[in-house]
This record gives structure tokens, C-alpha cells and sequence, in this order.
């Protein structure tokens, strides 16, 4: 397999350039384990550790790698494994606010060209979720295709596609069946050689069983749901970037319990398209959109144009993520002080040692 294989491009090929002149070579990170990483490389699949001064670095920058990277690497064939010195700049990247009470970047996937946001049709169908999946797909970068899964275990899933299709204007939803025999073809179509496609959803929703079957092998694990609520315990339990016979590859993401968001300025809007054209017509610019005299958005909800449960998740996220601007500020701020702190204790012990 060539790198052309694993989504090599002219846009990579210009950002490695200042590295191949150090007898580096590029790779892809094709898995995570912890702080051991996989890498696709022109001399096969190698295992891959940080070297010690861009471990520092990345951890003084937050940018660790992620699978779907781009790195440049120095590999030791002989032994199967390879240093990881640079992570290349990302065409796209999907972040979340990391578990705990710190304010953290994680980036869970990188260089998504497809991302297939999986809902089930066995309860777990959620709007507001898609609404939130949706948000982070579209400030990524990635091309966004709602899939509603396990349709063979809904009773109306014409009810459901369009209720997906009012809070996803213009974003294809597909409707499929991991039973199927023809399950994989609708989702086998949007993937080109050379692209990348990942699954993103919940536990439970079937993204591991779709994955088999557009593998045509039992790769994935696969665990059964619980019946009283039909989630699941993660099936996959790492990231993993996986290539596909016939071009493209597939990365499977861990399932999401909670889905907290990370950044989403143009992603919101392109989330809550019709919300931001009604606004558009509003009387004031400053508009809240809560009741105020000649405000488009309200009269929609009052006309039936527009659901209101719609709006409401607009003001929700809205709030969310204004919330986390500002936590993402002292954040910042913090992080600074710190590294004053640092260059102060370095030079007063720079001077000592003279």
C-alpha cells in the first residue's frame, strides 16, 4: 500500500516538506493505546512513541497526536518501530472538552474528510443529541451524513427521517439496517479512495456492527445492548483508523456518553441554519430571540414554522457554549501565569549557576 492509500496529499506533502530535509518520513497514526501509538508508514505499520522533546512541547501546546494524523517520523524498520517528532498541520479535527473538572482540549479524531453521526432507531434516537453531534461535525471541517441505524427495529421510520431532516436542514440521512444484506451500500457510496470516514455516536448504536459490514469480516467486537434502556458498554475501547478494500478508510471512535463540546463558532450556525436565516429578519441585530418586539424567530415558533423545542436547544447550546468560552478564557489566562512562573524559575536558576 502506498501513503496515497492512507489519504496522502499534495496538502500534506507542502506541510512535511520542511522535515523531509532531516531524513524524516511521514506517517499516519493508525491507533492509540495510551501513550503507544500505531503508525502507517511507507515501510509497513509501525509502532510509535514521542520523542522526548516534542512530548514536552506537545504537552506545553495541548497537541498531543491523535489517530487520523499526519507525523513525521524517524523509523527503525529493523525493529517494527518509529519516533513520532512533529505532528503535521490538520485539515480537520474534532475536539471535545476533556472528562474532569479542567478546562481541556481533547481531539478525538483528525483529518475526517466523511463523519457518519449513528443514531438508533431502538430508543436511542435523540434530536437534541444530533443537534450536538451535528455542531461539532460541522466546526470540524468534516462532511456531515446523519445515519439512523437498527431501522428494521422501528416501527415508523418515515416519522424519524423527517424529524432528523428538520433539525439537520440539508445534511443527507440515511436510513439503515446492520441485518441487511445491502446494509453497507448507502454508507460504501460516500466513500472515495484516499478519503477518511469516521462513526460517531453513542454506545450501543451499531457503528461497530456497520463497520463489519462494510469490511465484509467480523473485525469490530460487538456487544449486545441493554434491554432497558438500549445502550450498550463500549464496543471499541480505542480510536482505530482501519483501511477499506476497494480505497478509503474507517475510523471507529469509542461510544460517547456524554458529548461536552469544545469550540463551535461557525459550527453553531451551521447547525442552526434555518435559526440564523429567520434572525436575519429580525427587527434589532442585538436580537435574543426571546420575545423581543418584531423579533422573525419568535413569530416562526408562533406560526409553526419553526419548533420550539428547536429554539430552545438553540438557546441551550447557545448558553453552553458561551459558558465555556469564558472558562476557556481563565483557562487561558491561568496557563500563562504558569508559564511565566516557569521562565522566571529557569533564568533566576541560570543566573545562580554563574
Amino acid at each position: 500500500m502506498t501513503l496515497e492509500t492512507f489519504g496522502w496529499s499534495e496538502f500534506f506533502a507542502a506541510r512535511f516538506a520542511p522535515y523531509a530535509g532531516r531524513g524524516l518520513v511521514p506517517g499516519r497514526i493508525s491507533a492509540q493505546h495510551k501513550d503507544l501509538y500505531f503508525a502507517y508508514t511507507g515501510d509497513g505499520e509501525l509502532r510509535a512513541e514521542m520523542s522526548g522533546q516534542f512530548r514536552f512541547q506537545a504537552g506545553e501546546r495541548g497537541e498531543f497526536p491523535a489517530v487520523g494524523d499526519w507525523v513525521a517520523l524517524s523509523v527503525r524498520p529493523e525493529e517494527g518501530a518509529a519516533t513520532i517528532h512533529a505532528v503535521l498541520p490538520r485539515q480537520s479535527r474534532f475536539s471535545r472538552r476533556a472528562a474532569g473538572e479542567k478546562t481541556e482540549e481533547q481531539v478525538i479524531a483528525s483529518n475526517v474528510d466523511i463523519v457518519f453521526l449513528v443514531s438508533g432507531l431502538d430508543g436511542d434516537f435523540n434530536p437534541r443529541r444530533i443537534e450536538r453531534y451535528l455542531t461539532m461535525a460541522w466546526e470540524s471541517g468534516a462532511e456531515p451524513v446523519i445515519v439512523l441505524n437498527k431501522a428494521d427495529l422501528c416501527a415508523d421510520t418515515g416519522a424519524r427521517l423527517r424529524e432528523a431532516e428538520r433539525v439537520a436542514p440539508g445534511v443527507p440521512v440515511l436510513l439503515t439496517s446492520a441485518v441487511a444484506d445491502d446494509a453497507w451500500s448507502a454508507l460504501r457510496a460516500w466513500i472515495a479512495p484516499g478519503r477518511t470516514a469516521a462513526f460517531l455516536g453513542s454506545s450501543g448504536v451499531g457503528k461497530s456492527s456497520l463497520i463489519n459490514r462494510l469490511l465484509g469480516v467480523e473485525r469490530q467486537a460487538v456487544r449486545d445492548v441493554r434491554a432497558g434502556d438500549d445502550h450498550g458498554r463500549h464496543t471499541t475501547s480505542c480510536r482505530s483508523l482501519i483501511p477499506l478494500s476497494g480505497g478509503g478508510l474507517l475510523m471507529d471512535v469509542p461510544g460517547m456518553r456524554e458529548l461536552q463540546l469544545w469550540t463551535a463558532g461557525d459550527g453553531f450556525h451551521s447547525a442552526f441554519e434555518d435559526v440564523q436565516s429567520l434572525a436575519a429578519s429580525c427587527r434589532f441585530r442585538d436580537c435574543s430571540h426571546q420575545g423581543e418586539p418584531g423579533c422573525a424567530v419568535s413569530s416562526a415558533v408562533e406560526r409553526g414554522a419553526l419548533a420550539g423545542d428547536r429554539l430552545e436547544s438553540y438557546h441551550k447550546l447557545r448558553r453552553e457554549l458561551r459558558h465555556l468560552e469564558i472558562q476557556q478564557d481563565a483557562h487561558a489566562r491561568q496557563a500563562e501565569k504558569q508559564r511565566v512562573k516557569r521562565l522566571h524559575r529557569m533564568l533566576n536558576r541560570s543566573q545562580k549557576e554563574r
